[in-house]
């Protein structure tokens, strides 16, 4: 029955940005082998999403 009522819950600020900032971190990753330099930008969004996290808490 716990399962029904998360399953229309809005997600919180907080964790919309943790799932941001793991998918940067994942894209940035995957590129770390072909682009360095878009792996580089990935990770520097990452880090801004980082830097908004911190303000939250």
């Amino acid at each position: 029955m716990r399962f029904m009522f998360g399953l229309f819950k809005k997600k919180s600020e907080k964790e919309i940005l943790q799932g941001k900032y793991k998918k940067l971190m994942g894209e940035a990753h995957a590129l770390s082998t072909s682009n360095r330099r878009l792996s580089d930008e990935k990770v520097a969004e990452a880090e801004e999403v980082l830097k908004q996290l911190d303000k939250l808490v």
